[in-house]
């Protein structure tokens, strides 16, 4: 006869283990590594937050202190590898194969676990892609999560940094595994309920509250001139010629560029109102000024930003705001946000090759993708419409055919060079290499060529939809690749034909003079100058302050 309740049975059998070292739900901080080790089983899939910027850091602690022989070959579903203690799991052996989204901080330790033969890699994913497997075929056996605050019952609130956690903690929760939650303090009574307390079976308040990585500020003092030249010809030859409104910028500062001068450059245009006014974004510190000059209607966010929580609270007609008057975010809705809702992504990459795919994977850096795949493509499943999306689909065919979709606009902006002089455009990606050597079945490019519209440089922008043969593409794309060996084989002649088309515009061609292209024209120039803007609502990180 056929047994339909093993899975709960099972959970029992977790619970019971775990009570042991638990009051109701609440487990002493000293008493953590043996929870998990009674919780956790021998090739559990585990969740461990974890996300790109809140990091459940004491049960990673606690996790990577645990005795090898009792938790072993364990499968890392999580989408954020940021603390060396995600490394550590694997080096101990207590974790063996790893699915995850992003690993900035651990980008550079991440090739060095997969040479030793300590990770079995199953993929690099988007984030909803491994949000999406959660309900599928990667659903975790046990997922710890982090949250500002717990009540006796085990709600939670987890304040502007919701992130990934109810996503999964929903797959966990209601597919037979167990949650347990790091928080700073237990309270009497919420601010608000962000996870209900029937889904969190224990709770640990951690000796120090969470860490999390301020991955979205960008100093403005760092932005350069030649970034400055980039936004300025972004602004003028795509933002405004398509009319983009819905966007979201990728992290970089470049994009932060753009944003610092659309109170200054795109004012001066007549682009207020026409241009930038809703947004898929984590709270940017460098739109401040714009929301602070009209520009910017409405912003949901994946996540929040380290010192933006009493700003966001006094401009809750900008952010989504709870009832407690703090932010509320979600990745997975902001994602499928940016899918589907915005007519434009702008981000930076490390390399793009001759076909105009990119990827932030190079021989010593496995960075990870994040949300770019799915922010940076053209969703199929679109059935809106808008001008911008209209426009970019018509540019994309030749004449008018009767049966019309649009695209979205999927912009790369790069400088030809990046750290150390080391070339962004190139003629093979090393990701290529990468997979052949780890024996990969499918190469990690973060955005695939045919979804990109247009390449930005400090030579020019590359308009890709109006290239009609693979040829045209490629001296298109070599033609604003600067003094790369690529930039430097290109068909000059060519070039200038596909500039005369259009394809290519250099500065001049859009009225822009490089040398207008100067740090005066930031809207701020320093951390400081963001904090003025905001009326000293914005409280920068320490690292930041330099007065």
């Amino acid at each position: 006869m056929a047994d339909w309740q093993s899975e709960q049975r099972a959970r029992d059998g977790r619970l019971a283990a775990g009570s042991k070292f638990a009051a109701g739900k609440m487990v002493a901080p000293n008493d953590t590594t043996a929870l998990l080790e009674a919780v956790i089983r021998p090739k559990d899939r585990i969740c461990l937050e974890g996300d790109n910027q809140k990091q459940a850091d004491f049960l990673a602690a606690c996790l990577a202190k645990a005795d090898p022989k009792v938790l072993h070959d364990l499968h890392v579903v999580q989408s954020g590898i940021v603390l060396p203690e995600h490394i550590d799991l694997f080096e101990k052996g207590i974790a063996k194969k790893l699915d995850f989204s992003y690993s900035g901080p651990q980008s550079h330790a991440l090739p060095r676990v997969l040479r030793s033969g300590k990770v079995e890699l199953g993929a690099i994913h988007t984030y909803i892609e491994l949000f999406a497997r959660y309900f599928v075929d990667l659903t975790p056996h046990v997922a710890l999560t982090v949250a500002r605050s717990a009540d006796l019952a085990g709600n939670l609130y987890m304040g502007p940094n919701t992130e990934d956690s109810p996503a999964v903690i929903e797959a966990t929760a209601f597919k037979g595994g167990i949650v347990v939650a790091q928080v700073n303090e237990v309270v009497d009574k919420l601010p608000r309920v962000d996870i209900p307390g029937d889904r969190v079976d224990f709770v640990v308040v951690a000796p120090k509250p969470f860490y999390v990585e301020p991955l979205f500020t960008r100093d403005p003092a760092s932005i350069t001139e030649i970034q400055i030249l980039a936004a300025m010809m972004a602004i003028k030859g795509i933002y405004a010629e398509y009319g983009i409104t819905r966007l979201n910028h990728g992290i970089g500062f470049n994009t932060a560029a753009i944003e610092l001068l659309l109170p200054t450059y795109a004012e001066k245009l007549g682009l207020k109102g026409k241009i930038a006014t809703h947004w898929a974004l984590n709270p940017h510190p460098t739109l401040i000024p714009a929301i602070e000059s009209g520009w910017v209607k409405q912003i949901h966010s994946f996540g929040s930003e380290v010192g933006m929580d009493a700003y966001m609270r006094a401009r809750s007609d900008i952010y989504f705001t709870g009832r407690d008057g703090s932010m509320s975010s979600s990745r997975m809705y902001c994602q499928l946000a940016g899918l589907y809702a915005t007519d434009l992504f702008i981000g930076s990459t490390l390399q793009i090759d001759l076909n105009g795919n990119s990827s932030t994977v190079t021989a010593d850096r496995i960075a990870g993708f994040g949300g770019a795949p799915n922010m940076g493509s053209d969703a199929h499943g679109r059935r809106h419409p808008s001008e911008p999306w209209l426009k970019a689909g018509r540019e994309a065919v030749d004449g008018r055919p009767q049966l019309m979709r649009g695209r979205k606009l999927v912009v790369q902006l790069v400088e030809s060079f990046s750290e150390k002089m080391v070339p962004v455009f190139v003629e093979k990606l090393d990701s290529l290499e990468l997979a052949e050597k780890f024996k990969l079945d499918l190469a990690p490019v973060m955005i695939y060529g045919d979804d990109v519209t247009h390449i930005v440089s400090e030579e020019g922008i590359a308009n890709l939809l109006l290239c009609r043969t693979a040829e045209e593409r490629e001296q298109a794309i070599r033609g604003i690749a600067g003094f790369t060996d690529v930039g430097r084989r290109r068909d000059r002649k060519m070039v200038e034909k596909l500039r005369e088309r259009k394809i290519i515009r250099r500065p001049e061609d859009l009225g822009i003079n490089p040398l207008d292209a100067h740090r005066s024209m930031l809207a701020a120039r320093s951390i400081e100058d963001l904090m003025h803007w905001s009326g000293n609502l914005y409280d920068p990180p320490n690292k930041f302050r330099n007065w």
